[in-house]
């Protein structure tokens, strides 16, 4: 049974197929991908992996120098103030930090309004060039655009010489912190200009370094603060930058609305909101110490996207195996610790979304393209199949391939070989009709190769005029030697029915077709036999030898089918069986039996049967024991009983030296 050829063919575009066109799909996924790098809310999707990514191992500025002196719950319980505190309290506050070393305080509060005089001149006393106060810029958006509108404190205030910095952030659309400040008077930037350590601002989209979950910085509470003696270490603010503001969990009030504070990336894990205060304080660390993360320019991304998809065609240019599994999940790996390994130690943002789900849609490109070129090779094995296994064993094996063993294996196997008789004869009638002759010979072959489908065997090959068949491979069939001889009958019958068919179309002068059968059971050898180039699914061994002996000998003894004794001895409860001789087989010390088919197991006991079986049986012990007259008159009995044996009974009558009548 050859490689179909259209399987053969399927197989060749797959492996010969240009490795450009691997590389130019992979361009056409990139192009596909590339509108999302401009897509805003694709950008969420970055941004979200930026927050994951950022809190691994993030750095951890040491000594920070920053304290967070915090606005919370427990300080409205000491101070027992209503919001806002009285400016008097925030004056002390100052106070007892200049006292305590405080390099500098920021004051996370926007004073724009006056409150009492009383108050606001306590404060104004209070404050110097060591203070820093969180001032605002309010976009409002109007007909002709946006206006920027500063609020600053009030004058006594900066008249005081405190400083002015701007304290707005700028959410991202899912209300998450990300980006730094670019003003060159932020919040952050004043408060390192009076400690010293002017810093320049932060490039416009850089993207802030958390260094931890909410309270990450030392914080004290406000109450604390006042009175550090008594509640805090010697020490605690020496030579510190202080930022005081609010670090509430609930709202101040119920006209307060909602407290200063962010969702940042370590919301994602904790769930946890950071105050706004300690948002200041690390923006002032990621200046400091050049901390802020540079997002690369799209143009890079489309790049980092075209190369993403153009290494997983590489990668997947052979075709898609569990190996190309593993490469798919190591190029998705890779390409986010790469982003990783830029963000932590180059402080640059590579996002990993689009370069990930182009390789990722490169390889399932791959996967589909291969999945559909597999489907249709199964489609042309199974249709290829078709024409040698019945659509029961094919679908057998569409849904358990694994039960198609290649390679080769033994396994105990029957073969059929069936030679159509006279066919030389006909050749050589017909030679200047060779297209009367093919038709005839395939309207033969059809119904031949219909009996062994529809018994399940497996056609093996063509060969002219022959049929060769077999059972029990590739799927295995218990009642194998059975099925060969059913189908070795159907073959008969078929023939049958064709040359009455042919009779009744051409007439007396029609071709009569007759066919020689021989079975035989044993152990072969199954599986692919040939070269690299060309291989047939077959088998080989003495059992198909000796098959295709008794194919030939059905011609020197009369008979349209002879049984192999291993065939003979399975089918014995189906059929009634003669044996016609004993012959000799390689690599045996005896002489094995040779069968026939007399009648179905149903007409056993029939009085004509059981007395052709018996009388048989005495012919053929007469005659091995040389007892010639004797075997010759059974012999011409038989042959009245069983008129369709005539030709072997004639041929008996030889071997005893007499004619036949």
């Amino acid at each position: 049974m050859s490689a179909p050829a259209s399987a053969r063919s399927a197989l060749r575009r797959h492996d010969g197929e240009p490795l450009w066109r691997h590389f130019v799909m992979a361009g056409l996924i990139a192009a596909l991908l590339a509108p999302l790098v401009f897509f805003p809310p694709f950008a969420l999707i970055e941004a979200r992996l930026f927050d994951l990514l950022s809190i691994i191992a993030p750095p951890r500025p040491f000594p920070s120098g920053v304290e967070v002196v915090a606005i919370d719950e427990p300080s409205f319980a000491e101070i027992r103030q209503r919001w806002p505190w009285s400016r008097e309290l925030h004056a002390r506050l100052v106070e007892r930090l200049r006292a305590a070393g405080a390099k500098v305080v920021g004051i996370d509060i926007i004073f724009a309004e006056p409150s009492t005089e009383e108050a606001d001149r306590a404060l104004a006393s209070a404050l110097g060039p060591d203070v820093v106060l969180a001032a605002d810029d309010v976009l409002t958006k109007l007909d002709h655009g946006i206006q920027t509108t500063r609020v600053n404190p009030i004058d006594p205030f900066l008249d005081a010489d405190a400083a002015a910095g701007v304290a707005s952030v700028d959410p991202d659309p899912d209300v998450y912190l990300r980006r730094m400040p670019t003003q060159p008077d932020s919040f952050a930037a004043e408060i390192l200009r009076l400690a010293g350590e002017p810093a320049a601002p932060a490039p416009a989209g850089a993207l802030i370094q958390y260094f931890g979950p909410a309270r990450t910085y030392p914080t004290v509470s406000y109450y604390q603060a006042l009175d550090p003696e008594e509640f805090l270490q010697p020490g605690r603010f020496k030579d510190k930058i202080v930022l005081v503001g609010l670090s509430l969990k609930a709202a101040t009030s119920v006209n307060a609305g909602a407290p200063d504070t962010f969702p940042t990336p370590f919301t994602v894990t904790t769930g946890e909101l950071t105050a706004g205060v300690e948002v200041q304080a690390t923006i002032l660390d990621n200046l400091r110490h050049d901390l802020f993360v540079v997002p690369v320019p799209r143009i890079a991304v489309l790049g980092l996207l075209l190369a993403a998809a153009l290494v997983a065609a590489a990668l997947s240019a052979r075709g898609v195996t569990w190996r190309t599994g593993l490469a798919a999940l190591s190029v998705v790996a890779l390409v986010f610790a790469g982003a990783w390994l830029a963000l932590r130690f180059g402080r640059v943002w590579m996002p990993p979304a689009l370069p990930a789900a182009a390789s990722l849609a490169v390889f399932g490109a791959r996967f589909g393209l291969d999945y559909a070129r597999e489907r249709q090779l199964r489609h042309a094995v199974s249709e290829a199949f078709s024409r040698y296994l019945s659509p029961e064993l094919v679908a057998q094996l569409a849904r358990d391939p694994g039960a198609l063993k290649l390679g080769g294996e033994r396994r105990n196997l029957s073969i059929l070989f069936c030679d159509v008789r006279g066919f030389t004869t006909l050749s050589e009638k017909l030679k200047d009709q060779p297209e009367r002759l093919t038709g005839l010979i395939n309207r033969l072959l059809d119904p031949l190769s219909e009996a062994v489908l529809a018994e399940g065997g497996t056609i093996d090959k063509y060969m002219g005029d022959c049929v060769m068949a077999f059972w029990n491979a590739p799927l295995p069939s218990h009642d194998h030697p059975l099925r060969a001889v059913r189908a070795a009958m159907r073959m008969m019958d078929a023939v049958t029915m064709l040359n009455a068919a042919l009779r009744q179309e051409e007439g007396e002068h029609a071709p009569q077709f007759a066919v020689g059968v021989g079975i035989n059971t044993g152990d072969c050898v199954v599986g692919n036999v040939g070269s690299r180039w060309r291989y047939d699914y077959s088998v080989l061994g003495d059992t198909v030898n000796l098959a295709s002996r008794l194919e030939s000998l059905s011609k020197e003894y009369a008979v349209s089918l002879i049984l192999g004794p291993a065939t003979a001895e399975a089918v014995q409860d189906d059929y009634v069986l003669i044996e016609l001789d004993r012959i000799a087989v390689r690599g045996r010390a005896t002489e094995s039996a040779i069968f026939t088919v007399v009648a179905p197991a149903s007409r056993r006991h029939d009085p004509a049967i059981s007395e052709l079986t018996r009388l048989h049986a005495q012919a053929l012990a007469g005659l091995r024991q040389e007892r010639g007259d004797e075997a010759l008159g059974l012999i011409v009995r038989c042959q009245t009983l069983a008129p369709s044996l005539a030709g072997y009974y004639r041929t008996l009558m030889r071997k005893i030296g007499r004619t036949p009548r």
